[in-house]
């Protein structure tokens, strides 16, 4: 068995209109692990081209969003630094070895992901196939660094099932090459997921059943990274709740997806579990526990808002950590893209 270095992969996609949704799920959790591995964050600007140009906004938007993304890595405590952060785009490896993936996975493997069924929604012939084989590409993002763990939420979990799959059946096809080019028993390490905390899925604060997103009409439905204190403070006294004082324990928050989604977010906020939160607020009535989840959420996150505007300000600042990332990234990448090339029997 192969012993691969610590390393963690996770990207997120220039979209724009981040939110407390794309914070809870996944930023904090990018810093947390800043203490205990190596770390490689990413701005996936390849996979945002995969819908249509409606969906990304077009070539102004998806450079504004790209250096959106890198300013709230920033103000939220990723160190660009001691870590590397960069863009998919300027390293070419993650094209390469996505079409390599593109040979080894299956198609059976492909029509199984659910992500797709949903994005593609009725109109399947209509989508790209780069959305198609989103999965592959995601694949390659992780495997190109030989990265060994995925911080992931619910919805991308089976993305690294896939990921799993693709990295086994090339160590397996591959086997007799990889001994003789690299001396290794395994090629490629099969990354596990590294599950988020209490507040992975963030729901709408106008629909306790519908996932916080950037796409919904009312602004008033999510938190955006970029919203000031006054903005924060009336987006959470406004929340969609119901006319009952909070439950004292987990249980009662089964039937009421709004009361839940309000205590999962001041549990996540404030780096305490549920049970915690109700042992706290059991009882209280919701004008109460709104006015302190408004405190909360403003003392968190308007300073991150405030760090971002400033940031966005400094364009230059955000492409030079962007290229120098960029050079990191490649400098490991390029070795195991050349390797895979040997493996396979390309000449280069």
């Amino acid at each position: 068995m192969t012993a691969f270095p610590q390393r963690v992969f996770s990207g997120v996609q220039p979209t724009g209109n981040l939110h407390l949704g794309n914070y809870l799920g996944a930023i904090t959790r990018f810093v947390a692990l800043q203490d205990d591995y190596d770390c490689i964050y990413c701005v996936v600007d390849m996979h945002a081209i995969t819908q249509a140009v409606s969906v990304w906004g077009g070539p102004e938007e998806l450079t504004k969003s790209t250096r959106e993304v890198t300013a709230a890595f920033i103000a939220s405590g990723i160190d660009p630094e001691k870590h590397i952060v960069f863009n998919q785009s300027q390293v070419a490896e993650h094209a390469e070895l996505a079409w390599v993936f593109n040979c080894v996975a299956r198609m059976g493997w492909l029509n199984r992901m659910t992500q797709f069924k949903e994005k593609a929604g009725k109109h399947r012939e209509n989508a790209s196939v780069g959305l198609f084989a989103y999965p592959n590409l995601m694949a390659a993002d992780i495997l190109v660094y030989r990265a060994t763990h995925v911080p992931v939420g619910e919805d991308q979990k089976q993305h690294l099932e896939l990921a799993r799959d693709i990295a086994q059946k090339f160590n397996t096809d591959f086997a007799d090459s990889i001994r003789r080019v690299s001396g290794e028993d395994e090629f490629f390490p099969l990354p596990e997921p590294l599950i988020q905390g209490p507040a992975t899925r963030v729901m709408s604060l106008r629909d306790g059943t519908k996932k916080m997103s950037k796409s919904d009409p009312s602004d008033y439905s999510r938190i955006n990274l970029t919203d000031d204190a006054d903005t924060i403070a009336q987006k959470i006294r406004k929340a969609k709740t119901d006319p009952e004082p909070l439950p004292g324990e987990e249980d009662g928050l089964e039937p009421r997806p709004e009361a839940a989604n309000l205590v999962g977010i001041y549990a996540a906020l404030a780096d305490r579990s549920k049970a915690d939160v109700l042992a706290e607020f059991g009882g209280a009535q919701f004008s109460t526990f709104k006015t302190a989840l408004a405190d909360l959420s403003v003392a968190k996150l308007a300073p991150i808002a405030s760090e971002m505007r400033r940031l966005r300000d400094d364009p230059g600042y955000i492409d030079s950590v962007l290229e120098r990332g960029a050079g990191q990234a490649r400098d490991i990448a390029g070795p195991v893209m050349r390797n895979v090339k040997d493996i396979i029997g390309f000449l280069r």
